[in-house]
């Protein structure tokens, strides 16, 4: 009998072993069945995302064009103390590698690199290379500064080192306003320079601007939408949706037509003789809001709307049986439900605001271009994309912060009307 009970006992534990080793089989091919499907869409966020990302913040603080074009400057200033002009041995390598980027072709690399951090010093890196191309001996220090006094200053030579170095701080300072002297203390820029933190500023005003307008539109709208019968909101709810079906170029040139001094709705304010001239619509920060506010109202709306369809009725009628006027059981009860959604959509909006470039190129004035306007130029105009990419990282930063902030926020609201 107690030979039978063990067989049966073993002979249970070996299918149950065995059920166990299926179960983990199968749980297997189940997760290699998901991430043969995630895969696609992994490999297209890290090369259309991650990737670009990380290449932007590795180009904002790394700059190896110097420490590659002037090896022998960088080898010579390694040990300088940065007290005092440095000594002959300095200026001996400096001669040879401006010889030598002259004679590869390299000569004006080095210029525009030392041009971001000292105006107007590219044209002499040009002649110095053409003249330091021709000497043939010593003493260098004299021959260099005979031929511009501008390597007898400590500031250049100061600059010139922190430029040998492959990872720099230059970028990002340079987006905030903000530079080295030649004893490496943080300085502010010249007020004549200094452009980018208004620029943020802007940039931060009209996107909030923007937000705040889209959503005093967005969520009567939202909520008309919510109430009325299913037949009549889909009506309206495509009429909310034309904008996704319009090329942003297209109803940004619209509002450019519309706008215009000769333009329809200067026209009609005319025409009703409530003005006597054209208002400068077009190239202004009105222009701007408006265009952007009528291309961004779904983005606003609709998170919203996606929440209010949620909320039950009922909520607001217990509210009024038990006494709540209208605007009360309104603003205790149904408001708070709703937060969440315009946190949503508030968010979406501001972040995707931030980005703006195209239509405040049109619309907007001198003093309506944002942060992705500079960034352009930067890219496109100066080729510079250090500077290009601290700016994007700097409004990256800004973004994220936006985000940790809505994170808080919205975990806040869960706990309190969730």
């Amino acid at each position: 009998m107690t030979a039978i009970t063990e067989n049966i006992g073993l002979d249970i534990t070996t299918d149950r072993d065995a059920l166990k080793r299926r179960l983990r089989a199968v749980e297997r091919k189940r997760r290699i069945r998901a991430l043969a499907l995630v895969t696609p869409l992994f490999l297209f966020i890290l090369l259309s995302f991650v990737i670009p990302i990380l290449s932007l913040l590795r180009n904002a603080v790394y700059d190896p064009s110097i420490h590659n074009l002037m090896p022998n400057t960088v080898a010579a200033l390694a040990q300088w103390d940065g007290k005092e002009v440095p000594d002959e041995a300095a200026f001996a390598a400096l001669a040879a590698d401006l010889a030598a980027a002259q004679k590869d072709k390299t000569i004006a690399l080095i210029g525009k690199r030392l041009n971001y951090e000292i105006s107007a010093i590219r044209s002499k890196i040009l002649v110095s290379g053409r003249k330091a191309a021709q000497l043939t001996q010593g003493p260098y220090k004299e021959a260099m500064i005979g031929i511009d006094k501008i390597w007898g200053e400590r500031d250049t030579w100061a600059v010139l080192k922190r430029s040998t170095s492959r990872v720099t701080s230059f970028y990002v300072l340079d987006a905030l306003d903000l530079g080295q002297d030649a004893d490496g203390n943080l300085v502010s820029t010249p007020e004549e320079r200094a452009i980018y933190i208004t620029l943020y500023l802007r940039t931060l005003n009209i996107s909030l601007t923007v937000t705040v307008a889209t959503l005093l539109l967005g969520f009567p709208l939202a909520y008309l939408l919510a109430n009325l019968p299913t037949r009549t909101s889909n009506l309206l709810m495509i009429l909310v949706l034309l904008p996704f079906w319009t090329s942003l170029l297209v109803r940004t040139t619209a509002w450019f037509v519309l706008l215009q001094d000769n333009g329809s709705i200067n026209d009609v304010l005319q025409a009703l003789h409530l003005t006597n001239e054209p208002l400068p619509l077009i190239f202004s920060r009105f222009g701007t809001v408006v265009a952007m506010t009528h291309i961004q109202l779904p983005f606003t709306l609709l998170p919203i709307y996606s929440v209010m369809k949620t909320i039950s009725p009922s909520y607001v009628r217990a509210a009024r049986s038990l006494g709540a006027g209208p605007f009360h059981a309104f603003w205790k009860i149904y408001f708070p439900l709703t937060v969440p959604g315009i946190a949503a959509g508030c968010l979406l909006t501001f972040i995707l605001c931030l980005g703006y470039y195209i239509t405040p190129a049109l619309v907007g004035g001198p003093q309506d271009q944002m942060v992705s306007g500079i960034i352009d130029r930067a890219m496109n105009s100066e080729n510079n994309w250090g500077k290009a990419s601290a700016l994007g990282a700097i409004l990256l930063a800004a973004t994220l912060v936006l985000y940790f902030v809505y994170n808080r926020l919205v975990g806040i609201d869960k706990i309190r009307f969730g």
